[in-house]
């Protein structure tokens, strides 16, 4: 049996871009030509930007959120030299940053005199502490700098609750201690809210019905109208923080979007585009930006079945929330191709589609007259002054609290890289530093015996500085998201059905693994079906025994597929888990990673 091993090559970009190839299916005259564009004309062209996903990433992102891959191939696949090795050689390009963002949008839109810039939702949340320390209106300032027009919401826009999106969309400050928890609304006395439409036509008030942002918008220009439904995926309370949507309900998404249709014609647009945070991804990973659906690569996932569903008359679907790059054309119920986008995630690229509207028909000529694809935002050209002033601004704010050094680690990173039974070292550490929290104990209470931590929770490794220190920043970008820790009580029987669960998809049946960070003393085996073996230090659980338990609100509430936490008692609130995060650090510093034997898998 060969065996696999991979080398990661970094490849510059020097002052060229990289090519990306619009999908096949799309063939179409230059975009923005004079002939085109020309007023009067019976067809013309409209640009339309796109990405997806920002999430607050003002600053040029780094580690592996901060690349792109432009090429994936294997050498010596014929084993030649005869070592048993199939080396796979992924080259990719550092990218993202919005000071790099909003100069590669301003050059595409040169020559294009009809052009939008939209989003597709998570704008905002999971973001660097530089955002999120200020509640992300600087995120919110960006975006108004950078000429985005129209957004949907996504689920990351819920993680502070309904109310605080509308502030975003509105404006307005938050009474927060001016730093207290480490945030401070409004610095400057003032925020304006976001100059760009803010769309959830899929979220609404249950107890009135009304929806929470606006449905849809429509834009108009040299005659034309573009009608713009935005929406979240149906799934996000199962993703977000009970507490952040409660009170709401979330629609279908293609049912939702079909309702709309007829209000849009009644008004005379029949040019439609809507904005969807719900995506797909490549049928193979690890591939180049530009390969699914252009280099012979296809897509899979959700967004397929809603793009089956979504009425013929919506001509284009962007798309998010998976963080992954493609430009396809899948058919609409009428047989027809409609373009589905993503642009990733981070401001690491965006999208130039060209669609060509109609007078005649009021309507975008679909599909053979569109054009679009990805683009990388590379970091080789010019930073926009505008958004290096905003973030050179916030920066000097956050100081105080980005740079307040809490301890040192062995190797100078903790990686949150799994291995094969789906423990990392950052999870460990994670886990022990909530177990170890002092504030999920009541006064003459019973104290947590063991911990969970859910791993879409550790955003990156955590990292030392030039000095090798560990900041405050770097324990924020690790976990950005401000829940609080809470303790309850489960049966045994309970946490071995939290541990079942890490290998049960929605439907109940297997379909996953999702193994859930743990702290030292609980110990187990699992084939990725089912577990066995489950021990609390060196005792076998037992199904009949009470066990109290910590771990954060958000998976406390049986986010990310553990509804057995919902069944926990005796809920007892705690302090926020990056502060357990980082006293846990700052007294077992310097940090050395123990042996990762806490999970074991059996084929």
């Amino acid at each position: 049996m060969s065996r696999s091993t991979r080398r990661i090559a970094g490849v510059a970009l020097a002052g060229a871009c990289v090519a990306a190839l619009a999908a096949p299916a799309l063939a179409a005259p230059t975009a923005g030509s004079s002939t085109a564009s020309a007023p009067g004309k019976t067809q013309f062209d409209i640009q339309l930007l796109s990405f997806n996903d920002f999430h607050g990433n003002l600053e040029a992102p780094s580690g592996s959120g901060g690349r792109i891959t432009i090429d994936h191939f294997y050498t010596d696949v014929d084993d030649i030299d005869g070592d048993g090795n199939r080396t796979e050689q992924i080259n990719f390009v550092n990218a993202g940053g919005v000071e790099y963002l909003a100069t590669e949008l301003a050059r595409a839109r040169k020559g294009h005199p009809y052009s939008l810039t939209v989003a597709a939702g998570d704008i905002v949340g999971a973001s660097p502490l530089l955002s999120a320390a200020f509640h992300d209106e600087p995120t919110i300032e960006s975006m108004n700098k950078l000429g985005l027009d129209v957004t949907s919401v996504g689920n990351h826009e819920f993680d502070e609750g309904y109310k605080e999106l509308q502030r975003l969309a509105d404006g307005g400050c938050i009474d927060d201690g001016a730093g207290q928890n480490n945030q401070d609304s409004c610095p400057d006395a003032v925020f304006g809210g976001a100059d760009f439409d803010m769309l959830a036509a899929n979220v609404v008030e249950t107890s009135s019905g009304k929806t929470i942002l606006p449905a849809y918008t429509v834009k108009k220009f040299n005659g034309a109208k573009i009608g713009f439904i935005g929406m979240t995926l149906e799934g996000t309370p199962s993703i977000v923080t009970a507490s952040g949507v409660a009170g709401l309900t979330f629609k279908d998404e293609a049912e939702t979007a079909n309702a709309l249709v007829p209000v849009l014609k009644a008004q005379g647009v029949n040019a439609i585009v809507v904005l969807l945070h719900e995506g797909a991804a490549p049928t193979k990973s690890g591939q180049s930006y530009d390969w699914a659906c252009q280099h012979g690569g296809s897509i899979s996932g959700a967004l397929v079945d809603i793009n089956a569903n979504l009425d013929p008359a919506i001509d284009m679907v962007v798309s998010g929330h998976t963080h992954q790059p493609y430009v396809c054309t899948l058919p609409d119920p009428a047989g027809k191709p409609r373009l589905v986008t993503s642009a990733s995630s981070f401001g690491r690229l965006y999208t130039d589609t060209t669609l060509t509207y109609d007078r005649r028909t009021s309507d975008i000529v679909r599909p053979t007259t569109a054009s679009s694809a990805n683009h990388i935002v590379e970091r080789t050209v010019a930073k926009d002054e505008a958004q290096t002033a905003l973030i050179a601004r916030y920066k000097t704010l956050v100081s105080t609290i980005a740079n307040k050094v809490i301890g040192q680690v062995a190797g100078s990173v903790v990686s949150r890289t799994a291995n094969a039974a789906g423990e990392s070292p950052l999870g460990d550490l994670i886990a022990d530093a909530q177990l170890a929290d002092p504030s999920t104990t009541p006064a003459g209470g019973t104290a947590p015996v063991v911990s969970f931590m859910n791993a879409g929770g550790i955003r990156s490794d955590l990292v030392e500085n030039s000095a090798g220190n560990v900041t405050y920043e770097a324990a924020f970008t690790v976990q950005p998201f401000n829940n609080y820790l809470v303790s309850l009580t489960l049966t045994g029987q309970q946490v071995i059905d939290v541990l079942n669960q890490q290998f049960i998809n929605a439907s109940g049946a297997p379909g996953r693994p999702y193994v859930l960070a743990t702290s030292a003393g609980l110990t187990y085996t699992h084939n990725r079906v089912s577990v066995s073996n489950v021990e609390i230090n060196g005792v076998a659980v037992n199904p009949a025994a009470t066990y109290r338990v910590v771990t954060n609100n958000f998976l406390a509430d049986g986010g990310d597929g553990f509804p057995a936490f919902r069944g926990g008692t005796d809920r007892y609130f705690g302090g926020l888990d990056i502060d357990a995060f980082s006293n846990y650090l700052e007294a077992h510093s310097p940090y050395t990673a123990p042996p990762l034997d806490r999970v074991t898998y059996t084929p």
